[in-house]
């Protein structure tokens, strides 16, 4: 970080926080997400340029509300609020907070009072997005008001001479108006940030950060022929080169005929070390009686796990696993470094690792987000066959199929999903969608073939959009493709009688269904 220009965000639990980092990084400022409680000295030796305090669900009125070490007013690093974040600076710095009489949530009109700093050359009066149930009625000593709305008189704070800013509304959402603006100003002319973290720079410094971690070690690289684990495999043997052996590990639980395609791309575009390891039996028994996802995880984190160590100890010398994990693994396996915000699920490869693991981790995309990941690929100068590949969950179709997995059911649903993605193809939808799957329900239904009585399996079709895989919405596909998925997997699957459509968008649901 000391190389770099950050902007950290307090975490205090908000649906917003990663929108708030990823606002920033699209003004080319690299930004973190920490957790609301990091003691003001951690802050301090990470020497940021700026600290953005993010929205919460809570309220500053209760008096279990989370709050930030009260050091962080001492740093002299200009500070944000957002939201909640506002109402919190406000509350350490001796201003009221008290209930709304009417919530303002949804699109308001927002009149500025004061030009300069965060609304310097924006127009007198915005459209903002508003989500709160509290607000200020006093200002602390040393600010003035910044903006107000027709309900609140105090919209937004400012404090030029300690350069300690709020606003009430959301400016990180695409509703509100010069949004993006607002926080450009907050960067640039508040903070005095540079705009210079890009894909290039993000590439050179993590391949120095890899020499200087490992240095004449060696590492051993679980890959899957997906982008992540290829971007952090290359990465990786551009830093230490010989020093990797990547291993690709067949879990059994993979989909039709994947081994082979993953091992001939592996190796034709980047002739890699590349080991082959099939552990199908291994796995599905780890797993024989399992139901609950959690555990399914967590097995499947585990086995892999000891699989490369029992790989790596037949290679002298190494020391480090490493993975292709994401931020968005990150986020949703642990709140960010204990924050309020609660985890969604364990990845495999974050919250289901072995405490007790032998080998040091190396992930060099932890920080990333999957689009900046697709960027830097491209300038890695990957093929278009593995940036745009269709995510696909480290745990496999083990996480599609609710219940327990046997093999029986595994191949069932290999068939449909071939099926699926075939007809996605056909329809030029693949590089058009974020993700098209299917799930195997724990279900049957009735239903009639060839003038007889059928009791067999349900599936759900899902088919979502997304930029990161923080939220998604689910495709409108055309009535004639799912008929042809339909006819098709009913047709040709022998076992299925009934195709569902998932129309859920995430938030509230995931996109995967465990």
């Amino acid at each position: 970080m000391s190389k770099q220009q950050t902007i950290l965000v307090l975490d205090f639990g908000s649906q917003y926080t990663q929108l708030i980092a990823r606002r920033i990084r699209e003004n080319k400022v690299f930004s973190r997400i920490i957790p609301y409680n990091t003691p003001a000295q951690e802050i301090a030796d990470m020497a940021p340029k700026g600290l953005i305090l993010s929205g919460s669900p809570a309220s500053v009125i209760n008096k279990k509300s989370p709050y930030p070490d009260k050091g962080i007013f001492k740093l002299k690093i200009p500070i944000l609020g957002i939201c909640y974040g506002m109402q919190v600076i406000g509350e350490m710095l001796g201003a009221r907070v008290r209930h709304t009489k009417e919530r303002e949530y949804g699109k308001v009109e927002l009149f500025i009072d004061e030009t300069r700093d965060l609304f310097s050359h924006l127009p007198g009066n915005l459209t903002c997005w508003a989500s709160h149930g509290d607000y200020l009625t006093k200002l602390p000593p040393g600010f003035i008001t910044s903006a107000h709305t027709l309900n609140t008189s105090i919209a937004a704070i400012s404090n030029r001479k300690s350069k300690v800013f709020g606003v009430q509304f959301h400016p990180e959402v695409t509703h509100t108006e010069k949004g993006n603006q607002i926080l450009s100003n907050f960067l640039f002319k508040i903070c005095g940030c540079f705009g210079r973290w890009t894909m290039q720079s993000f590439i050179t410094q993590s391949i120095e950060n890899i020499k200087k971690t490992i240095g004449r070690d060696k590492v051993v690289l679980g890959i899957s022929g997906g982008v992540d684990s290829s971007v952090a495999a290359l990465l990786i043997h551009k830093a230490i080169h010989r020093n990797l052996r990547c291993i690709f590990i067949n879990n059994g639980l993979l989909r039709k005929d994947e081994p082979e395609q993953v091992k001939k791309i592996l190796r034709d575009a980047f002739h890699l070390n590349l080991g082959y390891a099939d552990r199908t039996k291994r796995f599905l028994s780890r797993l024989k009686g399992v139901f609950d996802p959690e555990e399914k995880r967590k097995i499947i984190g585990g086995e892999f796990v000891r699989v490369f160590e029992e790989e790596a100890a037949k290679i002298k010398g190494v020391k480090f696993l490493g993975q292709g994990t994401l931020y968005p693994d990150v986020i949703e396996s642990i709140s960010p470094g204990g924050a309020p915000s609660s985890r969604i699920k364990s990845h495999h490869n974050v919250g289901g690792l072995p405490q007790d693991m032998k080998l040091k981790l190396i992930e060099p995309l932890r920080d990333l987000f999957k689009d900046e990941v697709r960027q830097i690929a491209r300038a890695l100068g990957l093929p278009d066959g593995i940036i745009y590949r269709q995510p696909f969950p480290g745990p496999g179709l083990a996480v599609r199929i609710i219940g327990e997995v046997t093999e029986q059911r595994l191949d069932l649903l290999r068939e449909v999903d071939r099926r699926v993605i075939e007809e996605i193809r056909n329809a030029d939808l693949y590089d058009k969608v974020w993700q098209s799957f299917a799930v195997l329900l724990p279900i049957k239904s009735v239903g009639v073939m060839g003038d007889e009585r059928t009791y067999e399996n349900v599936v759900a079709l899902r088919c979502v959009t997304s930029d990161d895989g923080m939220t998604a919405d689910w495709v409108k596909l055309p009535s004639e493709v799912l008929e042809k998925i339909s006819n098709r997997v009913i047709n040709e699957v022998k076992g299925v009688n009934r195709v569902v459509y998932d129309i859920s968008s995430k938030p509230p649901a995931t996109i995967e269904w465990e």
